[in-house]
């Protein structure tokens, strides 16, 4: 390991230069955890109040489960047609809503598969629906997959498809479906899904039109550390590109993999899980990468309470959202519930201050 050069690395941090792809990858495999904590730490506390984490209520609610990408790392989706396919009905998002409300949330996680029968007049027709009986609900809906997915079907442009949407009550562009930004991976885990460059343009539409937008990754399956590097890197220029009184993406979620009954992990046994060290030296990284990005998810749902405390001071500046349904990581394996008070005893216990939010990362007291 040599000092003098992650020394410097850390002094350009310090002083709000952006690091290289090369210098990332030299912290990831060389310098001690405890160190690149605290120099993500010290960017979190520059870029977001050091007194508070925030956390949201929300609910994750799928369209329906019929969805022709069928990627090897999920086991919630079926074939369009499967006898156990489903679409939400109105009679169910209203009793989803009314929950949602009496627990003192507003918005829905809106997502759910791509089905073939299901085109951009179904999914206006539906936000419509929703605002018109219930316009206090916020929509953060679909994500870059879904738009390409729809442009396509509808021969229309991205910006037209994210128009129409927006015009329809969608209020927020979640940044599902990233996986990894690399088109060798995504051609191995999710070959009929968006490739990586249509995601990203996705987005760049998204900002340039002034939606708020969040970024994910999910990582710990057939990717190299140069892939999640290349990953945070991508993501960063397009942040860059965003109009400056944009909010571009207010965020990035890092999470593992969960494998359980994966076709995956049956395809490639190899993958081992993602240790907590490896978590957390991977939300460090991505505070230090993404200086142009202001906030910072742990998913508490995914690593467990005691990781994503740890997170707070190697980075994270947010737990996310109370768990009041969730179906897709679940079917991987996670057996976790999330509730309200487990959420701010974990952000009081760390030595912060629970502030609630929005999608938007604003503070609701």
């Amino acid at each position: 390991m040599d000092t003098n050069k992650i020394q410097h690395i850390y002094d350009k941090i310090a002083q709000g230069v952006t690091i290289s792809r090369e210098e990332a990858a030299v912290l990831y495999h060389t310098a001690p955890l405890t160190e690149i904590m605290q120099s993500a730490h010290n960017k979190r506390n520059e870029k977001t109040n050091p007194a508070y984490v925030g956390w949201i209520i929300d609910r994750n609610v799928n369209i329906t489960n019929g969805c022709f990408s069928q990627c090897d790392f999920c086991n919630f989706c079926v074939k369009p047609g499967d006898a156990n396919e489903f679409i939400t009905t109105m009679v169910q998002y209203r009793e989803k809503i009314t929950k949602l409300f009496e627990l003192g949330g507003n918005q829905f996680l809106l997502q759910g598969g791509m089905h073939p029968k299901l085109g951009l007049s179904f999914y206006t027709k539906l936000f419509n629906d929703l605002k018109t009986e219930f316009p206090e609900l916020k929509l953060h809906a679909l994500g870059p997959a879904e738009v390409h997915f729809l442009a396509q079907k509808a021969k229309l442009s991205y910006r037209r498809v994210l128009e129409e949407l927006t015009q329809a009550g969608m209020d927020s562009l979640p940044g599902a479906g990233a996986e990894i930004l690399t088109d060798r991976v995504r051609n191995l885990i999710s070959p009929r899904k968006c490739n990586s460059q249509q995601w990203l343009d996705v987005m760049r539409e998204a900002h340039q039109m002034g939606l708020v937008t969040s970024a994910t990754m999910m990582f710990g399956h057939v990717e190299t550390i140069e892939e999640r590097i290349e990953h945070l890197f991508r993501l960063r220029e397009v942040q860059a590109q965003k109009p400056s009184d944009a909010p571009g993406f207010v965020t990035f979620i890092p999470w593992p993999f969960m494998s359980e009954n994966t076709l995956l992990i049956k395809q490639h046994p190899e993958i081992k899980p993602v240790l907590s060290a490896e978590y957390i030296r991977m939300v460090a990284l991505s505070r230090i990468v993404l200086d142009n990005i202001p906030n910072l998810q742990a998913s508490l749902l995914t690593v467990g309470k005691d990781i994503a405390q740890t997170c707070l001071l190697a980075g994270a500046n947010d737990l996310g959202s109370i768990m009041i349904e969730e179906n897709v990581v679940s079917s991987a394996g996670v057996k976790r519930n999330i509730e309200k008070n487990m959420l701010t005893e974990a952000i009081r216990n760390a030595g912060f201050n629970p502030r609630i939010r929005n999608q938007a990362y604003e503070f609701i007291d």
